[in-house]
């Protein structure tokens, strides 16, 4: 069974960066896709962005493009969201989930506990 564990959230101000963790359990890193998701007070889950391991392929969701960075360690079976830029409506709860097909057909069958993000303006 694969296991995720997000972790880095915090308060910040407006303006400031967060770089946020996933480890992973998976013994095969290299052929899973790896997404962050958010939710904010009263609103749905949104995609924020994903990495297929496979081949480093990455995707933004519209409103973080040029602001968050995401990346793979293989080495420590990690990956990162490098959130620069933050903004009030950033503030979510943030969580990484994982599958084994990047097809968006597929749902991520594989979600690890969430880390808070607060920005203050």
């Amino acid at each position: 069974e694969v296991q995720l564990q997000a972790s880095g959230g915090g308060l910040v101000q407006a303006g400031g960066s967060l770089r946020l963790s996933c480890t992973t359990s998976a013994f095969t890193f290299n052929d899973y896709v790896v997404g962050w998701f958010r939710q904010a007070p009263g609103k749905e889950r949104e995609g924020v962005s994903y990495i297929d391991n496979r081949d480093g392929a990455t995707w933004y969701v519209d409103s973080v493009k040029g602001r968050f960075t995401i990346s793979s360690d293989s080495a420590k079976n990690t990956v990162y969201l490098r959130m620069n830029g933050l903004k009030p409506e950033d503030t979510a709860v943030y969580y990484c989930a994982a599958k084994l097909d990047v097809d968006p057909i597929y749902d991520y069958n594989f979600w690890g506990q969430g880390t808070l993000v607060t920005v203050s303006s």
